[in-house]
């Protein structure tokens, strides 16, 4: 059954993908407008037609140099310039992080990333990581790392080392990025994604949800994604998670509705995309996972912690998947 075809007389005017696969922030908006049961019908149609949908891909993520970022962003525990009582913290020897992976991979998980607070890693920095991406991979896990913006050269040293994955997410649409960050720009990071793009690595790019933008600028969100070329194998969507001592302590949590309406909008627009549970996991309720992976959510952070903030404990996510029939990949 074609997409177009599961849309009722009375939802007509929600878009069908161009042949292209270009999506304007309208067209994106339009799905967000559903009905709620018919997005989600849906999302899981597209999912069904590329995905397992009762599998998940499972990845941990350590924090392997916590603290002291110079950038403002104003979601963030780890920018030195806000007092959130996260302390800078060196970057970790390759022997810890390489036990901390085999404990991942014992625990199910299938992808190792390693997240460090830095603007950008200068060449001394990106030499012991290298030597971590090196030392997981050969673990048989798949490897990601999330360093900030990479200068010319840096990811193809990334690539030589055998990185599966980098993760620099776009966080918000074009017009809202300025209210969120102002040490750096939007295009900014699209540099750093052409860097890895160029280079042969797979990109993970998302967003956070639950800033103050509107359901428009979630729909900006998710055009700018799906209209990457190609598309982020991985996409990351957190909902906010809102840190004392930061700029968006205060923000009021996003209806968990809207979230879910983001995840299909999310699958329905990048169908061959892995679109993962991400940041604010913790908070939603095992009702609200499996709404999620109804979906198109196929992918989940998997582990004690996301960089500095609460995940769901490893036997809670076990529980959640058995009794919903699901697993891993």
């Amino acid at each position: 059954m074609s997409l177009s075809a599961t849309v009722t007389e009375s939802v007509t005017t929600a878009p069908a993908p161009k042949a292209a696969q270009r999506w304007s922030t309208a067209e994106v908006q339009a799905l967000f407008d559903l009905p709620f049961m018919e997005l989600v019908f849906r999302a899981a149609q597209v999912h069904r037609e590329h995905f397992d949908p009762n599998a998940v891909q499972r990845s941990t993520l350590l924090s392997i140099k916590t603290g002291g970022c110079s950038e403002d962003c104003g979601y963030c525990s780890q920018a030195k310039r806000y007092h959130t009582g996260v302390e800078s913290e060196e970057l970790m020897k390759v022997a810890e992080v390489v036990e901390k992976a085999k404990l991942a991979k014992a625990n199910g998980a299938s992808r190792f990333c390693m997240g460090a607070a830095w603007r950008g890693p200068k060449d001394r920095d990106l030499e012991p990581v290298i030597e971590m991406v090196k030392q997981v991979k050969a673990l048989g896990l798949e490897t990601c790392v999330t360093l900030g913006m990479l200068r010319e050269g840096q990811a193809e040293k990334l690539k030589d080392a055998g990185l599966d994955y980098y993760n620099h997410n776009i966080d918000t649409a074009p017009e809202f990025y300025g209210k969120v960050v102002g040490t750096h720009s939007q295009a900014d990071r699209f540099d750093t994604i052409d860097k890895v793009r160029d280079a042969g690595i797979n990109v993970c790019s998302g967003g956070i949800v639950g800033m103050g933008e509107s359901r428009r600028g979630r729909a900006a969100m998710i055009a700018q994604l799906a209209n990457m070329e190609p598309p982020p194998e991985s996409v990351p969507i957190n909902s906010l998670v809102a840190v004392e001592g930061t700029p968006l302590a205060d923000q009021p949590k996003i209806d968990p509705f809207e979230f879910i309406r983001t995840i299909a909008a999310a699958r329905i627009t990048m169908p061959k995309s892995y679109v993962r549970l991400s940041a604010g996991r913790r908070e939603m309720t095992d009702e609200g996972q499996a709404l999620a992976f109804m979906a198109g959510a196929n992918s989940i952070f998997y582990g004690d912690k996301l960089l500095t903030t609460g995940n769901p404990d490893v036997e809670g996510d076990r529980s959640l998947l058995e009794r919903l029939g699901m697993k891993s990949v």
